[in-house]
This record gives structure tokens, sequence and C-alpha cells, in this order.
């Protein structure tokens, strides 16, 4: 409250500023309601400032003696995570329905931060826009309840593997206090391509985060602020698929890129850098 109110004495704040931001949140709220609570404009005007990559900044900062030797880097979860995505079998694809974009094999090892050793029984929930830059919920005349989502569990080997898609880069929608927000900062509304993953277990910290291609025009002015070095990677031409998932072929066909994506995980254990209580 008093940072609020040091503010309005910093700027002299006036009566018809004041009225013109009542306005404008009062026109945030409306789009959560007209829209039946699917369209969080709250949510994305927190992305547009940078205020929800701030924020899991300081929740997930880890200390550790060598800088170098860190858990893979948290991001934004975004406004487009559901809880109720389908489990999925190892080597199962997320892709439901046709596509324009490139099916991708992604496979990878989940370690533990301290011992470096394999972590079984990880849940990976897996979730992305489809080659229209749209998530399923905002394009129901094309995609099915659940497309491009997925949850799945790491084998005896910390071991995960699944098709997915090639991301999309898209823009923000254009209407709306954000993109009013962000007309009036002379800023552009496009994210990066990207997927998100959620990686949970009962002895770990959980990661949420975003991977990026590390070939994006967007990466470096990324509207939310979201990406970070080591989570910027590399859609390689795929080589070998192991023997069991050779004639693998679903929405679009055979996969044409392969993404190898390992994640460290730290044991919930482990001293955190964030605030403590007071």
């Amino acid at each position: 409250m008093r940072h609020l109110h040091d503010f309005a004495r910093e700027i002299e704040l006036t009566p018809e500023e004041w009225l013109a931001g009542v306005k404008f949140f009062n026109e945030t709220g409306k789009i959560w309601a007209e829209s039946g609570g699917k369209r969080n404009e709250m949510h994305r005007l927190s992305d547009i400032t940078g205020l929800e990559s701030l924020v899991t900044e300081i929740a997930n900062h880890v200390q550790t003696e060598d800088p170098n030797y860190v858990p893979t880097s948290a991001a934004i979860l975004g406004p487009f995570w559901s809880p109720n995505a389908p489990w999925r079998n190892l080597g199962d694809s997320i892709i439901q329905d046709k596509h324009q974009g490139v099916v991708t094999y992604m496979h990878g090892i989940i370690r533990d931060l301290q011992t470096q050793k394999p972590i079984p029984n990880v849940t990976f929930d897996i979730w992305q826009a489809s080659s229209n830059g749209k998530y399923d919920f905002q394009d129901p005349e094309n995609q099915s309840d659940n497309n491009l989502r997925g949850k799945f569990k790491t084998d005896e080997n910390g071991e995960y593997r699944l098709y997915c898609l090639r991301p999309t880069a898209y823009s923000l929608p254009q209407d709306g206090p954000s993109w009013q927000l962000l007309q009036a900062l002379d800023r552009h509304p496009m994210r990066p391509a990207h997927i998100h993953l959620m990686i949970t277990h009962d002895d770990y910290k959980p990661v949420i985060t975003q991977i990026y291609p590390k070939d994006d025009p967007w990466l470096s002015t990324d509207t939310v602020f979201a990406v970070k070095d080591d989570l910027v990677v590399d859609f390689a031409p795929i080589k070998d698929l192991p023997p069991t998932m050779e004639e693998h072929k679903g929405p679009g066909g055979a996969a044409t890129k392969e993404l190898h994506l390992d994640i460290v995980l730290a044991p919930k254990g482990m001293a955190s850098a964030s605030r403590t209580a007071v």
C-alpha cells in the first residue's frame, strides 16, 4: 500500500489518470466475465509487465556452491495449463488432430541435481499450441479437447519419450487491455515458439518451465520475458528411433525432428534463495 501511495505522489497522479486506470482494470475483469473464465486478461497483464517472470525467478532460485551446477531453470506457467491433461504411455503422441507442423520425437532423462542419478516415476506434464499458434480450448473448431497435452511417468531409468510438434511462434491477442498496454509501450505482442513443461515428484522441487528452438527470431524480445539460456534447445533432424518406435505415425505423419532434453531436479531439502518468513 505504501508503494502504491508513493507512486501516486511521485508522478502526481491526476483524477483523470486515476479514473483511466480504474477503467483499464474494469475492462480487464470484464473480459474474464464475458469469456466465462476462459480468458484471463489479468494473468496476461502480469506476463507482459514481467511480473510473473520475476515471481517465478524469486520462488525457484536454489542455492548451490557451484553456479554451473543448478537445476533446470523455471519459466512462467502462463494461462494455458490444464489440470485435465490425460495420462499417456511412454512413446505415445500428444498430437490428436490435423496440423501443418513438424512432428518431433522428444526424449531425455530426468536426473537428481546432487547425485546425477536418474529419477524414476517423475510426472512429466507437457502442453503446447498447435501449428496455427492456438491452444486446444482457444480453437474448438480445429482441435479436440486435450490436443497437444499429456502427462507421462518416467521409467525405472528416469527416461521419458513422446511425440509432439516442433513449436510455433504466436502473437498474444491483439485486443483488450494487454494489447492497449503493449501499444502504449511500443512493444510487439510476439511469443517465441515454445513448449510448456511441468515436472513433479514428491521428493523434489517442481520445475515449471518452457523450452525454445534456438533459431527462433523472437528469443531476445519475448513479450513476457520468459526466455533463459539453458531453455534454448536444438530441434535436430531425426537420426535413429528406438526399434519399437520406428513405425510410429500419428496425425501429420512420421517424425522428422528430434529433441533430446535432459532435465535436472533439486531435492526438496536443498536450500532455497527465496526470502524467509519474518
